[in-house]
């Protein structure tokens, strides 16, 4: 398939992960692409993986400056296609350890930063583009230790509901793909032993018995960026094997 052919698409953290799965299609189906990362070498690693149509911006957004790092860029390109605010961290800790420094970090990273580079992008993004915004099954779960990140996802998830209205009159979609438990560079720091056992005792909470691939998520937000996806705005796509059911 070429559904991307001829077509410019940017996508925040997708050195790794989600994001770089859905890159790695993008490319194959003729994308051009800008990604970011917030690390060097991990940035560095991709863009040799994607190959030439890609254009790298090294971007750590917890300083808040990331508008000056991706507009010049974007005003070069002229326009996109589409857009995936995929980029974000999660931690964990008990009510207790919370304080102004951990909430006003986690809501710069997964929330003020994404909120800005949609503002400063908005006017970028062609009649008809897409936007794929990137939450949490977290968001639904109400599991324990985990209020802040769920707090950020869920104020991204609905940011992304009122920008799917507000765009409409320009023919733009807006939607939220909200993963489960999936493999990601948030379990590659733990010891292999230990990231199996996690993954094994995640498996058994959700209906398929399995913690997702990269590829499984990314291939519901292609769908989303794709003209397939023509009459779908304003929905959340849940790709979690039936975590929610539970």
């Amino acid at each position: 398939m070429q559904r991307f052919k001829n077509k410019t698409i940017l996508i925040t953290g997708a050195s790794s992960g989600i994001g770089l799965a859905g890159a790695e299609q993008l490319v194959k189906e003729g994308a051009k692409l800008v990604i970011t990362g917030r690390t060097h070498s991990r940035l560095e690693k991709a863009l040799d993986y994607l190959g030439k149509n890609t254009i790298g911006i090294l971007d750590d957004v917890s300083d808040g400056k990331t508008i000056d790092r991706l507009l010049p860029i974007v005003k070069e390109i002229g326009a996109l296609d589409g857009l995936w605010l995929n980029a974000a961290y999660a931690v964990g800790g008990a009510i207790e350890t919370m304080d102004k420094d951990s909430i006003a970090q986690m809501f710069q990273v997964n929330v003020f930063a994404p909120m800005l580079q949609m503002g400063a992008l908005s006017p970028y993004l062609k009649e008809g583009a897409s936007v794929v915004v990137t939450s949490s099954s977290a968001v639904y779960e109400g599991q324990p230790n985990v209020s802040l990140y769920s707090a950020s996802k869920a104020a991204i998830l609905s940011a992304a509901r009122c920008w799917a209205a507000e765009l409409a009159p320009r023919h733009i979609r807006v939607n939220t793909l909200v993963p489960g438990p999936i493999k990601s560079n948030l379990r590659a720091v733990l010891p292999d032993e230990l990231r199996q056992q996690f993954e094994e005792d995640l498996a058994k909470v959700v209906l398929l018995k399995r913690v997702g691939e990269p590829n499984e998520a990314s291939a519901v937000a292609l769908f989303l960026l794709s003209d397939e996806a023509s009459y779908v705005t304003g929905s959340s796509f849940t790709v979690d094997g039936g975590l929610l059911m539970q």
